[in-house]
């Protein structure tokens, strides 16, 4: 079977894949019931990881050209005779298309009940404070009456608005309670946000690497990422100067505090950099600050309470200090951009849930809130130092990583000559599971580098699984695996 991949294409390559398998049938050379290559083979011979070409024969099996049985392998299915009356099929945008591909190319975690889930980013539900925020619901409930139960404004519940401005003015923020959009967590906030300054065909700056939802939102708006690389001191500046130079290129998204993936948090200097170079520019900044309320010990000013010139555009979200459950977060403008999100807001949705915005309210006036961060940095603080403590005892030589302080999330490279969705692989089999680093990547291209959370683990998981990571990392680099990039492979 002949096999032809051009990474420069722009297909994906688990289509590339698929589109030689069904030339070689087409043209006679497979016939019915032939038996293709194993996947672990063919994705050795391409140099591609295994859950490609898995991808490419589950599509090709999807449309009945092959048929698969565990045990035995992957055969050319049967010709069928086609039907008497064919409807044609629905015809999905190219955008959607393009999110679809995006979102084949996830990582599979499948059932992960007895798993150490080191790749989950959303807070151990075994951690929320469920009783107390239920008692504020039936308070909020009780006093806000059938009038909850309604539509509500798009800005949102204005008793909450009113409490997160004085939150925010609390971490250096001059904001008013009109100055806030509340919206369902910090991904609506992303995608409203970028509609403000981007319209189809324009480009956004993001970090590299940057969170993977991101990227996703992009494609479905039709706008193309440009990475400006990340350091553990932040996004190059130099780098960013030049993305901003390009006249497509409309705003930069960022996450300053707790970057996700890699977890580092700016210096109140490289911030003030970047917003002298926004300010330069004209460039508008989307600042995520999805867990600004995680810092263990005093917290470094968010851009907005840095910003002078109007351009930072700031993102809060309950989702990972509280639950995600509730859907509730905040989108910080100024000027017409506050009247802007609202006509977007409209648009899109109508209103929030104003019952769980009450309650929100309520649970954060009555001081519940600020009683589960105590509690949650604690626990996440005794964490993060079992997390550093195994990987400087089982990771190999060479391995770098992150030190955050505070949040959830550590970046880890391990030596060259690993990737990490191929360790992916090896480590869920033995149930410990990560977020390997090509998902975080404008390109998807493969990466050594790694996410590891303390979100969903307690410290004995923890220790757990890094130790059978660092062992299966060493067996990876014995048997001196190499990142194939082979254009051409006759299997």
């Amino acid at each position: 079977m002949r096999i032809s991949l051009d990474r420069g294409s722009g297909l994906p390559v688990y289509r590339q894949i698929a589109e030689a398998v069904r030339a070689e049938i087409s043209e006679g050379r497979l016939g019915a019931g032939d038996r293709l290559p194993a996947i672990r083979e063919l994705a050795r011979a391409l140099g591609v990881n295994r859950d490609t070409v898995a991808l490419a024969y589950e599509s090709l099996a999807g449309e009945g050209v092959l048929e698969s049985t565990v045990g035995r392998g992957t055969f050319v299915a049967g010709v069928a005779e086609p039907p008497a009356v064919a409807a044609p099929a629905p015809r999905i945008s190219p955008l959607v298309e393009r999110l679809l591909d995006f979102e084949r190319a996830r990582p599979r975690f499948g059932d992960t009940a007895d798993a150490v889930p080191m790749h989950a980013l959303i807070p151990e539900p075994a951690l929320y404070p469920a009783d107390g925020f239920r008692r504020a619901l039936n308070r909020a409930l009780a006093e806000g009456g059938p009038d909850l139960l309604l539509y509500g404004s798009p800005q949102g519940h204005p008793r909450l608005r009113s409490v997160m401005a004085e939150r925010l003015g609390r971490a250096g923020i001059e904001v008013t309670s009109d100055e806030l959009v509340l919206c369902h967590g910090a991904s609506q906030g992303i995608s409203l946000a970028i509609r403000l300054f981007a319209a189809p065909g324009d480009a956004v700056a993001v970090e590299e690497p940057t969170y993977q939802n991101v990227l996703g939102t992009l494609i479905a708006l039709g706008l193309r990422p440009v990475p400006v690389p990340m350091s553990e001191e932040g996004p190059d500046l130099a780098a960013l100067e030049r993305v901003l130079a390009q006249p497509e290129v409309k705003l930069f998204y960022t996450i300053p505090t707790f970057h996700n993936p890699m977890g580092v948090t700016t210096s109140v200097r490289h911030r003030r950099a970047l917003l002298a170079l926004a300010a330069r520019t004209g460039t508008p900044l989307i600042e995520d600050a999805f867990e600004m309320d995680l810092f263990d010990a005093r917290p470094v000013p968010p851009l907005a309470a840095l910003d002078r010139a109007g351009l930072v555009v700031h993102l809060f979200s309950f989702s990972k200090s509280l639950f995600p459950g509730a859907r509730v977060g905040s989108i910080l403008a100024r000027g017409r951009s506050v009247e802007a999100l609202l006509a977007l807001k409209r648009a899109s949705d109508l209103s929030d849930a104003m019952p769980l915005q009450a309650a929100m309210a309520e649970f954060l006036e009555g001081g519940g809130y600020d009683r589960h961060l105590t509690s949650l940095r604690r626990v996440l603080a005794g964490r993060r130092k079992a997390l550093q403590a195994a990987l400087e005892e089982h990771l190999p030589a060479g391995s770098r990583w992150t030190r955050p302080d505070g949040g959830y999330q550590t970046w880890v490279e391990l030596p060259e000559g690993i990737d990490t969705a191929e360790l992916l692989a090896d480590a869920a089999r033995e149930g410990v599971l990560f977020a390997p680093g090509y998902q975080f990547h404008c390109d998807g291209r493969p990466s050594r580098a790694l996410r590891l959370t303390v979100a969903m683990v307690d410290e004995e998981a923890i220790r757990h699984g890094v130790a059978t990571l660092g062992r299966l990392a060493q067996q990876r680099l014995r048997a001196a695996p190499r990142l194939g990039d082979a254009a051409s492979i006759h299997v």
